[in-house]
This record gives structure tokens, C-alpha cells and sequence, in this order.
């Protein structure tokens, strides 16, 4: 017979090592928000999971699980194939830990796949994530890279993680590069993916003496900040990053690659071009006319995102901004690093 565990159980065998979580629900529930980490092995498909839904309110809940069972026992080989590839001690889950997770981990123990079930489901694990954030607590001092449009942010933060400090990509988290066009070749997380991720973040580097962040707005593409991050962000250490415009726009090119998407393009400037000066508002016309992305870029750069950009950056108090002039991101990053030594030094001292 399989075993229940509660969430602090599963949250430490996670922790501990080697545990596989595996969602048993629809691939788009599965997408839409899950335990950071989890991989799927859903029971039903989307239509599948629809059609049972749809039983269960029409006709009633036996009907719905007889044809549940008559779609479930044609894929039982496969479903116990796909559990048999896995080699670690796991936990499945459903919404609340019901139906579906019962199915799957009675089905595993017949088949002697020893396998532990989350009570309260995915349910239990968002109320925690809920509760977690409320809270508020996160105790390292945190860094914020900022800089006009185009600037690496992104990137640096990659390669300070890549030399072992800790950092955490909101961008990254919400899958928007936070700008008008910051969705486009990508498919934005929803509030609650974006919560799970950043609360395992957290968590992670509570311990930590400092964090790396992307200053980024309250809002980035659907999702918005926990207020006590973003207050605490605005309160923190401001490094500005400033680097030369040709590697600002080689920077943009690299990252949104328009030529991929150059429609969608398009219909994002459509939005901001009213608050371009006419006159650059027809250029930049031209030049996507021309799949001309360059100067597309450099144009967009000076006549729209620096302006607001330093509007927005003039809030901060003169004591907790450190201009970091560059050439490039590698040596923005050995900049980033001496100044963190530097710092670590006096405050040791």
C-alpha cells in the first residue's frame, strides 16, 4: 500500500537529494503552475481530462469515473513504462490529492513502483507558497544591476552565477524580458509559476550575505513583484551599468533576434510609436521596412527607452547608486566583483 506524506515531508526529501516529484495532471495544468522541479506524467490529456470534467458536471461523478477508467486502462503499459525509467525514490501529486494521484500510486504498487503521495495535493503546496510570501522574510542585503536598455543586465547576471554568486533572474522567472516586446519568441509565466520559482529562490539563498537582482519595474509581462521584494529592492544598493551604445545594440539583437518574428515586431512598436517623435517614429517605419534591426534598435534605444530610462533612474538617493562604466559585459562583471570585495572587505572590517 502506498504512503502520504505531508508537505514538510516531501519539501525535505526534495532538499535532501535525489527525489523525483511527478505531476499527474494535464499538460496544460502542468504549465500553468506546478512544484518547481516536477516532471509530468499525466493520467489524462487536456481533451481527455475535459471530456471527464464534462461528464462529471452533465451526468454525474460514477459516469465520469467509468470513463475515466475505460481511458486510463488503455495507456496503463505506457504510464508504468514511463515510471519504470525513473531510478529515485519519488512522490506523486495531483490537484488535491485526490482522484487522480490515488490512481497513480495505487497503480504504481500493484506494480511494485514504490511510490509516496502528497497529501492536499498542489493545493497544499500553493498555500504554502502563499503563506511564505506574506511572511515576507528574506534576509540578504541585495545588489540591483540596473542600466539603460541593452545594457547585459541579463547577461552579467548569468556570469556572476556562473562565479558562484548567488543571484536571482526575475526576468528569467516570469519568461519576459520585461519591455514591450518582452514576451515576443517566448510564452510568459502566470502569477503563480512565477511565485513558486522565486519562493524556491529564496528559500535558497536565505543564508546568503547579499543577492544579485535585475532592477526590474513592479510588473514584468503578467506578473507582479511581492511588495516587500520590491520595496526592499528600492531601498538597496543601485550599480548602473553603462556601457557603449554599438555593444548595447549588439546586445538587443542577440537577445530578441527580430528577424525571427519580425510581424510581431512590428505590431509591438505600433503600440509605443505615439510617444515617438514623428519624425523618428517614420524612420524607424523605414528602417523595419528595410530589415534594417540595427538601426531599428539604436533609434528605439535614444529616442524611447533611454528618455524614460532616466526619468525613472533619478528617484534614487545619490548614497545608494554606484555608476559601473564598462566596455563590456566582461568587464562590467570584474568591475562588479571588485567592488563586492571591497565591500565584503569593509564590512569585515
Amino acid at each position: 500500500m502506498f504512503k502520504d506524506i505531508e508537505l514538510n515531508e516531501m519539501l525535505q526529501l526534495k532538499d535532501a537529494g535525489e527525489h523525483t516529484l511527478i505531476d499527474v495532471r494535464s499538460p496544460k495544468e502542468f504549465n500553468e503552475a506546478t512544484i518547481p522541479g516536477s516532471i509530468n506524467i499525466p493520467i489524462f490529456t487536456d481533451e481527455e481530462r475535459a471530456e471527464v470534467g464534462t461528464l462529471y458536471k452533465q451526468v454525474g461523478q460514477d459516469a465520469a469515473k467509468k470513463r475515466g477508467l475505460e481511458i486510463f486502462s488503455t495507456k496503463l503499459p505506457n504510464f508504468i513504462q514511463e515510471f519504470s525509467k525513473i531510478q529515485t525514490p519519488m512522490t506523486v501529486f495531483c490537484w488535491r490529492g485526490g482522484m487522480r494521484s490515488k490512481t497513480a500510486a495505487t497503480v504504481l504498487d500493484l506494480m511494485g513502483i514504490k511510490a509516496t503521495r502528497l497529501s492536499g495535493g498542489i493545493r497544499t503546496y500553493r498555500k504554502w507558497v502563499v503563506s511564505t510570501l506574506e511572511q515576507g522574510d528574506f534576509k540578504p542585503e541585495l545588489f540591483v544591476l540596473n542600466g539603460y536598455t541593452g545594457s547585459g543586465k541579463t547577461v552579467i547576471l548569468h556570469e556572476l552565477a556562473k562565479k558562484g554568486y548567488p543571484i536571482i533572474n526575475l526576468e528569467g522567472m516570469a519568461n519576459h524580458r520585461g519591455s514591450i516586446f518582452g514576451q515576443i519568441g517566448l510564452h510568459p509565466n502566470n502569477q503563480k509559476k512565477f511565485e513558486a520559482l522565486f519562493v524556491q529562490k529564496m528559500l535558497e539563498f536565505q543564508q546568503e550575505p547579499f543577492v544579485f537582482i535585475e532592477g526590474e519595474s513592479k510588473r514584468i509581462g503578467k506578473v507582479s513583484l511581492p511588495d516587500f521584494l520590491y520595496s526592499k529592492k528600492e531601498k538597496s544598493m543601485q550599480l548602473f551599468i553603462h556601457i557603449p551604445m554599438e555593444e548595447r545594440v549588439k546586445h538587443i539583437l542577440e537577445d530578441y533576434q527580430p528577424w525571427k518574428n519580425p510581424e510581431r515586431f512590428h505590431e509591438a512598436f505600433q503600440i509605443i510609436k505615439k510617444r515617438i517623435h514623428t519624425p523618428i517614429a517614420k524612420e524607424i517605419e523605414q528602417a523595419f521596412e528595410a530589415t534594417d534591426y540595427h538601426h531599428v534598435a539604436e533609434l528605439l534605444l535614444n529616442y524611447y527607452y533611454d528618455p524614460r530610462y532616466e526619468h525613472a533612474a533619478n528617484h534614487y538617493p545619490k548614497q545608494n547608486v554606484i555608476d559601473i562604466h564598462a566596455v563590456d559585459v566582461t568587464d562590467a562583471v570584474q568591475k562588479i566583483e571588485e567592488l563586492i570585495h571591497q565591500h565584503t572587505e569593509i564590512n569585515i572590517v
